[in-house]
């Protein structure tokens, strides 16, 4: 008998030092007999992945498409990992995906696979009824568990340092090890780092494959998206997402509507969550980048880290910016440890108190630092 989904996952760790990057592959070649795959667009990159996912989801859908969107983590609830047609899926359409992903595998290859490779392959089951299937890989590309369905398109959102330990510690060997997804044809999103459009050229004569680069100069819906931007106070990376996934659809020769982005939100990204509070799941320095540049006055940074992220750099950043820091208890065994946090706050003079709940409805607030942050957050507004 099949365990419930949820018990499965329980036993199963979110994090590993050392991946085996040949299992999912083996899995993979299980199930494929077994289920009628969608078309997949692939998403690749350091930030940006889940906005640019969503809102090609988002326009497709409102073209009549029947669509899935596959992201990661989750804020509050499993099921935000699976996006279909305007909503979270729901608790029996996981359940039901997953006792026939686990009757094809069986219990030695499902007990087997990371958390993130079996539920990579349970969207595979759930959207498969879906015309498109937009897959949003974890933090690799060449042998992220997301690489293993045939894809009809991939893109590559900005690519700059981020888990170094499993990536490589320098802009090129990041990108190499991400563009290395790329099958025949591939859409670059706005970049900062040059080196990683030398590179997607170099890849792509290899692979005998065909790449758009995307530019604002170059964007047939510039003019729209700046306007909706201008009304749904976008910063430029929402810009820069959204031209990147019109460029997408213009690719894969789909009809849309651009305007149909006025309606599109995401939690987490910039996310207007009431009128003097923002969240924002950015957890490196190019996403800290963005946000300075969208604060327009100092704020309360409401603010905790994992141990593996530049939050030094990160804060330095922010500083000019930080009326005061809260720091918030996250519940992750990445966290960095309080003290820590404590003595770098201390060493760059940042005021900081203990987050308690208590928001003053006549100040500015930005909820930054990880998903886990915004988790965290949200959970103490869901228990007022």
């Amino acid at each position: 008998m099949n365990p419930k989904l949820d018990l499965l996952l329980s036993t199963k760790p979110l994090y590993y030092k050392h991946i085996d990057y040949k299992r999912i592959g083996y899995a993979f070649d299980i199930i494929a007999p077994h289920i009628k795959i969608p078309k997949v667009i692939h998403i690749v990159g350091t930030n940006g992945k889940g906005s640019t996912g969503r809102m090609m989801a988002h326009m497709l859908f409102n073209s009549g498409f029947n669509v899935g969107h596959y992201s990661s983590p989750h804020i509050l609830k499993f099921n935000e990992r699976f996006w279909l047609n305007g909503i979270d899926c729901t608790d029996e359409l996981l359940q039901d995906a997953h006792e026939r992903l686990y009757m094809i595998l069986g219990k030695e290859q499902s007990d087997g696979l990371s958390y993130f490779e079996y539920t990579t392959l349970l969207a595979l089951f759930v959207f498969e009824k879906c015309d498109y299937i937009v897959l949003e890989a974890g933090m690799g590309g060449e042998y992220d568990a997301t690489n293993v369905a045939p894809k009809v398109l991939s893109i590559i959102t900005p690519i700059d340092l981020d888990h170094q330990a499993f990536l490589g510690y320098n802009i090129n060997g990041i990108a190499n090890t991400k563009l290395k997804s790329i099958d025949k044809l591939a859409i670059i999103a706005p970049q900062i780092h040059p080196e990683v459009i030398d590179i997607a050229n170099e890849i792509a004569l290899k692979k005998d494959a065909k790449i758009y680069c995307v530019t604002r100069k170059t964007s047939s819906q510039i003019y729209a998206i700046e306007q909706i931007a201008k009304e749904n106070l976008w910063g430029d990376f929402l810009i820069d997402n959204a031209i990147t996934a019109c460029k997408a659809l213009d690719v894969l020769g789909v009809a849309y509507d651009v305007l149909s982005l006025k309606t599109w939100t995401m939690m987490g990204r910039y996310f207007p969550y009431a009128a003097n509070i923002h969240i924002d799941v950015g957890h490196n320095l190019l996403a800290a980048k963005a946000i300075y540049k969208l604060i327009d006055r100092r704020v309360n940074l409401i603010y905790n880290t994992l141990e593996d992220k530049p939050y030094k750099e990160i804060l330095e950043l922010l500083k000019p910016k930080i009326h005061k820091l809260w720091i918030i208890n996250i519940d992750s065994p990445r966290a960095l440890p309080i003290k820590t946090l404590e003595n770098t706050l201390k060493e760059l003079d940042i005021t900081y108190d203990f987050f308690k709940g208590i928001i003053d409805t006549k100040q500015e607030y930005l909820v930054f630092g990880s998903f886990s942050v915004a988790e965290a957050f949200l959970k103490y507004e869901e228990s007022k």
